[in-house]
């Protein structure tokens, strides 16, 4: 009789030997001996442009653009190494999708996390909410946006589209409130806009490094 070949579709390979965190089991990243302040940040599309490597990598950009980053995450390891840290995949958590859907990409965005740490490299968590649903208890038993992320450490936050209208605004900034005092982070990065209609109200609680979203860094260049 053939034997009958499954396939892994959720690359199992990606969590072997993971800590999983609460009861949707989202993979847990490990808490950094240092905190390492990026100097640079380079969208992982753009990684082949660089020239010293001494940026940290990011995927603050459209889902497409990083697509074989996470379905050929070990093919990718060796051209990932040579930068000097990595910024965990920002899948996209709109609030239209299905809780289903965006439970699955935090679980992505933290999987691919937890494998590079596992090969070396250094990870920044990058940490993306939608909804209420997403970072408070409304629908669920915990907040599954902010699962799998060290506590009192470094995270990383992306405002570029996702903060355009009033709408967005207000549920970023509650989001990012909670954020705060879930994790309660000694550093966050923020790529993109950084409105003191958002921010202003959080300045003490933490240090943000602010990094402009790279269209406006090459619009720079260019002037």
């Amino acid at each position: 009789m053939k034997k009958t070949i499954l396939d892994d579709g959720f690359n199992s390979e990606l969590v072997v030997n993971a800590i999983f965190d609460g009861i949707l089991e989202i993979p847990q990243l490990e808490k950094p001996k240092e905190i390492i302040i990026p100097t640079a940040l380079i969208p992982f599309s753009q990684i082949r442009q660089s020239k010293d490597k001494t940026e940290t990598v990011h995927f603050y950009e459209y889902d497409k653009k990083f697509l074989n980053a996470l379905n050929s995450t070990k093919e990718l390891l060796a051209q990932l190494k040579d930068f000097s840290a990595i910024i965990s995949p920002d899948c996209s958590l709109y609030r239209d999708m299905p809780l289903c859907l965006q439970i699955a990409n935090t679980y992505i965005n933290r999987a691919i996390g937890r494998y590079l740490q596992s090969n070396g490299l250094y990870v920044i968590p990058n940490v993306r909410w939608g909804d209420e649903r997403s970072y408070t208890t409304a629908e669920l038993p915990e907040k599954f946006a902010f699962l799998g992320i060290p506590k009192n450490s470094i995270v990383s936050i992306g405002t570029y589209g996702c903060i355009k209208s009033r709408e967005n605004k207000h549920y970023f900034k509650e989001g990012l409130s909670a954020m705060l005092e879930e994790l309660n982070p000694k550093v966050v990065l923020v790529y993109g806009g950084m409105p003191d209609s958002i921010f202003s109200d959080f300045k003490n609680q933490t240090q943000f490094v602010h990094y402009p979203d790279w269209t406006s860094t090459k619009r720079r260049r260019l002037v």
